[in-house]
């Protein structure tokens, strides 16, 4: 099986690739403001070298709690690709206790997408998106 995760908390942003069960990661720090560059990404785990995009059996993104813009940014990528390829999308929730690595982040989304039923259905990209916690806390500026 072959699925491409994506995670992002803002300042930091991995990619991982699995090829059946070898997993290739790439993560990077960059500033929080910053959109990461996916064609970078993609180049550091072979993209076009040894595999393609339409290869790809699952996409899967974190719905990270720390940061919903770059949920957001990620989940619309992979939402964008998975939708044109008619392939799989899924969420793998993480919040600040499990702080996934890239690597558990695909491991996840395989065994979760291998026992859910319906898979195909239930993990159709337009039913698939960000969530966030409905207590809400903001950061006071002078605190």
């Amino acid at each position: 099986m072959k699925i491409l995760a994506i995670k992002s908390s803002g300042d930091r942003t991995g990619i991982g690739l699995m090829l059946n069960d070898e997993i290739n990661s790439f993560t990077m720090d960059h500033d929080r403001k910053d959109r990461p560059n996916w064609d970078m990404f993609l180049d550091n785990i072979g993209h076009k070298k040894i595999f393609n995009l339409s290869e790809i059996d699952l996409f899967a993104f974190e719905n990270n709690q720390n940061s919903f813009t770059a949920t957001r940014i990620t989940a619309s990528f992979l939402k964008g690709i998975a939708t044109a390829l008619k392939k799989p999308l899924i969420s793998i929730e993480d919040n600040s206790e499990n702080n996934l690595d890239i690597e558990e982040l695909v491991i996840i989304a395989k065994e979760k997408f291998l026992s859910a039923e319906d898979a195909d259905k239930r993990f159709d990209p337009k039913n698939v998106n960000p969530t966030y916690e409905e207590d809400i806390k903001f950061k006071k500026l002078n605190e």
